[in-house]
């Protein structure tokens, strides 16, 4: 563990980050290039104080999970989290399959500004998401394991499921199921949350037991949701996916068909949600 060397290096990544780069509008009096240290702490879901005193290299010591979502606020490159990760005194996370988002993975999730867009990981974990995304499905980062997964939400939670019509719940609690399938095919049988996360839905719910024992896979790549906004109403969507080389992580945006309703009204949406976070 090396705090001050920790907290040096944490100010020159802070530094090398434009605020456009994270979706940041520059003020016309900003006297630094990079960010601040307030919105370093807003990225990352810190206090300001907190943060200033892993700058400063104090006693403070970084929980893993701060860690991650310091290096996903800063753009870390996996070497660069990893190398975060033993400054701080941490276990390294594995590769493949974690919570790190590459930068230019959350680059492209920059640009897609009028259109609703996530980055879940093969567990179906909220990992990065616009404001757009936000407003259509509601705030899902930073939840506990394993309620960060939409599985065990789904199956645990059914109150979830409101979002989307009751007809279609079967088919997306068997993609669901298929998706996770896939997961446990690249990942170890003893990996610990993926077992935890199949022992709680498996304890919890019935259609979830049968489903994981039917063994179905499949990899989404498009597929056509409903969603039932309480301000909007209801939007018909194309969900196109875009995967990472090894599957661990994708990109997800929604999009309507020309012409349609749900395509004005989801730019009401990019309205509503402009307003809520006004």
């Amino acid at each position: 563990m090396d705090l001050p060397e920790l907290g040096a290096f944490l100010r020159s990544r802070r530094d090398r980050i434009t605020p456009a780069e994270v979706g940041i509008v520059p003020g016309p009096r900003r006297r630094v290039p990079g960010l601040r240290r307030d919105e370093v702490a807003v990225l990352a879901g810190a206090s300001v104080e907190y943060y200033t005193e892993l700058e400063q290299g104090s006693k403070v010591q970084p929980s893993a999970q701060m860690l991650g979502a310091l290096a996903r606020a800063l753009r870390l490159t996996s070497d660069e989290r990893d190398h975060l990760y033993r400054l701080a005194g941490r276990p390294v996370p594995a590769r493949g399959g974690d919570t790190h988002v590459e930068p230019a993975m959350l680059a492209l999730l920059g640009r897609l500004d009028d259109t609703p867009a996530l980055i879940i990981s093969d567990l179906a974990e909220t990992l990065a998401a616009n404001g757009l995304a936000r407003a259509l499905l509601g705030e899902r980062q930073g939840l506990p394991w394993p309620r960060s997964s939409q599985v065990y939400r789904w199956f645990v939670e059914p109150e979830s499921r409101g979002v989307h019509p009751g007809p279609d719940h079967d088919r997306l609690s068997e993609s669901l199921v298929a998706d996770l399938r896939m997961a446990a095919g690249r990942r170890r049988a003893d990996e610990a949350r993926l077992a935890e996360l199949v022992a709680r839905c498996t304890d919890a719910s019935e259609e979830f037991a049968q489903l994981w024992e039917a063994r179905a896979v499949k990899l989404r790549r498009v597929d056509a949701k409903t969603f039932l906004h309480p301000v909007v109403g209801s939007l018909d969507l194309l969900c196109h996916n875009l995967y990472t080389d090894d599957g661990s992580q994708h990109l997800l945006w929604f999009t309507a068909r020309e012409g349609s309703d749900s395509l004005e009204r989801l730019a009401l949406l990019q309205v509503v949600g402009a307003q809520a976070m006004a």
